[in-house]
């Protein structure tokens, strides 16, 4: 039996204005979808579909670090070539997709949707499941154009692969003519990824209730939505996908939104949190408790949950403050996209120095560029095929890529010569700390700073969320509501 397998995978944020091209999009297709993609919910899917004795057909996986919406012409490129590939597989017996939930595109908006609208034309009654990141945007119209979901129940994301296989597992079920049910209810909720790592409470117990559910039906999930998109449909979801009946899948889906629900007023941020100054203040005491590495995250612009990655206020104060400025070694800053810089330390060389104006080149609402004379202290050709620079101004070490990418990883810094855990201040352009970042860290802070991943969702302007919705509106009525 033949299944095509493939996928999208974005988190677009529609508060930042940059626009989603291909070059910041990876795209694999053929034997690169075996050899790079073992952290991936699509090699789960397609190891678990060939281990059964199936012939998998592999399209394309198209991914980018979260950013703004994707634009139009690449996205349709894109998904007409996914499209062909798949009429010239036809026919197929099943389609198993890995996907984000949260990708949105120019003029088009939900992407999966529109995917999935065109995928039923070619194959109407084609069984496809799925596999979605835990902070997908569920509708009722994704729901209506698929036979069967589940998310990752991980934050941070280690459980991409057995997500996958899970999902290639419900397709299987599906051929072998058992049918599935599926329920799904919405809450009204917005909770930002560091208040709802599952290694904490309440997800932690949240999660348990949902992997002790499971055990009763072929899969739980618990979708956060992704808060930094101001979209009709966002919520939290829960969802359910049973052998026995509808009624069953509904039972169990709306038991955890009602657990769901009993800990609204419990999700806290996940290490400690403070507005700029005290940020900086609590690190200047963790200094002083000889308390190394202290990492601070510069949460407000964190390209991972869809920020633009150059808004500058956070450095800002930190190159006014006149102890800061002068640690040995000097507080290091991962990382501001700004090709002209990274340009201009490359076209200067290593040591030399250099002036010119850092950030705000893409988000000039939210900050403005910082003038700056530095020193090039190290240069990187190709970190992921991208070029990083180390530039020290006013003492401080700053990371400048060219282009927008995640910053969350050690092996960063270390392409320029720095030894992370020997610096005293760490500062990354992230939210919570990914498990390479965490296992170094002595002290851990978020700042709630400005920018397009902004924690402190009142100061974000709404304006397609429906209202009331928690907690914008903190007397808000939490009310589930049944989707499917």
């Amino acid at each position: 039996m033949k299944i095509f397998t493939g996928g999208f995978h974005h988190e677009s944020d529609t508060f930042n204005p940059i626009v989603t091209t291909i070059e910041d999009i990876l795209v694999r297709r053929g034997e690169q979808l075996q050899e790079c993609m073992r952290e991936d919910s699509l090699y789960g899917i397609n190891k678990a579909l060939r281990d059964k004795g199936f012939e998998v057909v592999s399209s394309l996986h198209a991914r980018a670090v979260p950013n703004g919406e994707w634009d139009k012409n690449v996205y349709l490129n894109l998904r007409e070539e996914f499209l062909t590939s798949l009429k010239e597989t036809l026919p197929v017996d099943g389609i198993c997709l890995a996907l984000h939930g949260s990708m949105r595109v120019k003029e088009i908006g939900k992407a999966e949707s529109d995917l999935l609208k065109q995928i039923r034309l070619l194959c109407p009654h084609t069984p496809i499941t799925a596999s979605l990141d835990m902070h997908a945007t569920i509708t009722e119209e994704l729901l209506a154009l698929i036979d069967g979901v589940v998310g990752y129940k991980c934050a941070p994301h280690t459980d991409t692969i057995e997500t996958g296989i899970a999902a290639a597992n419900l397709l299987i079920k599906l051929i072998n003519n058992k049918r599935l049910y599926m329920s799904a209810f919405r809450i009204p909720m917005l909770i930002a990824g560091e208040k709802s790592e599952t290694s904490t409470e309440p997800m932690k117990s949240i999660m348990a209730k949902v992997r002790e559910r499971e055990k009763e039906a072929e899969s739980v999930s618990l979708f956060m939505g992704f808060p930094w998109a101001d979209v009709e449909e966002n919520g939290v979801t829960a969802l359910c996908v049973s052998a026995i009946s509808k009624s069953h899948a509904a039972s169990i889906a709306l038991d955890i939104a009602n657990t769901f629900c009993k800990y609204k007023d419990d999700f806290k941020f996940c290490c400690e949190a403070y507005e700029e100054l005290e940020a900086l203040a609590k690190c200047k005491e963790y200094i002083s408790q000889k308390s190394f590495p202290i990492i601070i995250s510069d949460s407000g612009d964190n390209p991972t949950a869809g920020s633009s990655g150059d808004v500058t206020n956070f450095l800002r104060r930190i190159l006014a403050d006149n102890y800061l400025t002068t640690l040995k070694p000097p507080l290091i800053y991962q990382a501001f996209y700004d090709p002209e810089v990274v340009d201009l330390a490359f076209n200067s060389g290593k040591d030399s120095s250099i002036k010119g104006y850092l950030g705000a080149k893409f988000d000039n609402i939210k900050s403005k560029p910082i003038e700056f004379e530095g020193k090039v202290i190290a240069l990187c050709p190709s970190y992921n095929n991208k070029r990083i620079a180390l530039i020290r101004i006013k003492g401080v070490d700053v990371v400048v890529t060219s282009a927008h990418m995640g910053c969350y990883e050690v092996e960063m810094m270390e392409s320029l010569g720095v030894v992370a855990k020997d610096r005293r201040v760490i500062v990354v352009k992230l939210g919570y700390l990914e498990p390479e970042l965490k296992a170094i860290a002595n002290k851990s802070i978020l700042a709630l700073t400005d920018g397009s991943s902004n924690e402190l969702f009142e100061r974000l302007e709404y304006k397609k969320l429906p209202r009331p919705f928690y907690p914008l509106d903190k007397d808000a009525m939490v009310e589930v509501k049944e989707i499917l």
